[in-house]
Parts: C-alpha cells; structure tokens; sequence
C-alpha cells in the first residue's frame, strides 16, 4: 500500500484525525516557510511560532474545514455552476472571516497580546487580509467546489492554504498594534 492509497485509507477510517493532522503539518510547513524567506542571515528559526501555527491547524482549521466541507457537501450536493459559486460566496462571507479572525486572535493572545491589543491588531490587520483572500481564494474554492470530490475538499483547501498561510504567518507575526 502506497503514502496516497493509506491516507485514503485513514480518510475513510479516521477522517477527522487524518484531516487535522494534515492541517497542522500545512501550517507548520508554512510557516517555517515564512520564517525562512524573512529571516535575516543571522536568525533563527522561531520554534514556539511554528508549533503555535500547528496547533492551530490540528485543533481549529482540520476539524473545522471537515465540519465546513461535508456541511457544504450536504446542503449543496450539486457541482454545477450555479451550486459551485453558492458554495463559493458562502466560504467567502463565513468561512474564510471565521477563520481569518480566529486566528488573528489565537496566534495574538499566544503572543501575550491583551485583548485590547488583540482588537487593535484585528482592527489593523483583519480587513486588509480578507481583501487580499479576495484575490487568492475565490479561485482556489472554485476549483475546490467545482472538481475535488468532498472528502478530499479539506486536503485541496489545506493546500491553498500553504501559500495563504506564509502571508498570514507573516501578518500575524507583524509588531503589535497600538490600543486605540
């Protein structure tokens, strides 16, 4: 049995374990990515920073992204055009906001942030990343929704999340915001 038809295998058996741990390796992954292109000579890797990002895609984004994807999946079962964009506006109103604020908040308060720090940075940070998800996600959703059967939604949209998560890894790792 080869790496793809066991981890299909665990999709079956254990789907949602499989669909967390693979979200938590992305998002490790990733970040080590954004800690690599933004690191000076001398730098170190931020190892707290990148088990943060795991533990964030294992708790939070696999179990959600299952809940999200079957939940889409069972009330939109159609892959036709007009079903596709559905789903696709109804990631981009819920889902990815969610998501986006959450983890603002999470990776904040693991930082140390006080919640008035915390809204200060959501305040600066969450809407400029949300309209540059516009750019990024509606495409990725598209091909998700349109093509990618639904218990593998998850795994295609963790892997989006590859490059969306160096940017965000990015942005959350940015100085405090100033309490208004």
């Amino acid at each position: 049995m080869g790496p793809l038809s066991w981890y299909l295998k665990m999709l079956d058996v254990r789907p949602i374990p499989t669909k967390s741990i693979s979200a938590g390796l992305i998002y490790a992954a990733a970040d080590l990515t954004a800690q690599t292109m933004t690191m000076e000579a001398s730098g170190s890797l931020d190892l707290i920073r990148t088990i943060r990002m795991a533990i964030f895609g294992l708790l939070l984004l696999g179990p959600t992204q299952h809940v999200w994807f079957n939940f889409l999946g069972r009330i939109l079962p159609k892959r036709d055009m007009t079903t596709t964009f559905k789903k696709l506006l109804a990631g981009q109103i819920f889902y990815g906001p969610s998501c986006t604020a959450i983890f603002f908040t999470y990776n904040a308060f693991l930082q140390g942030e006080s919640v008035g720090e915390v809204g200060s940075r959501l305040r600066r940070d969450l809407l400029p990343t949300l309209t540059g998800g516009l750019m990024y996600w509606p495409v990725c959703d598209f091909f998700t929704y349109k093509i990618v059967p639904v218990h593998l939604q998850p795994l295609m949209n963790s892997s989006f999340s590859f490059l969306w998560t160096i940017y965000l890894t990015y942005m959350a790792s940015l100085e405090k915001a100033i309490e208004a």
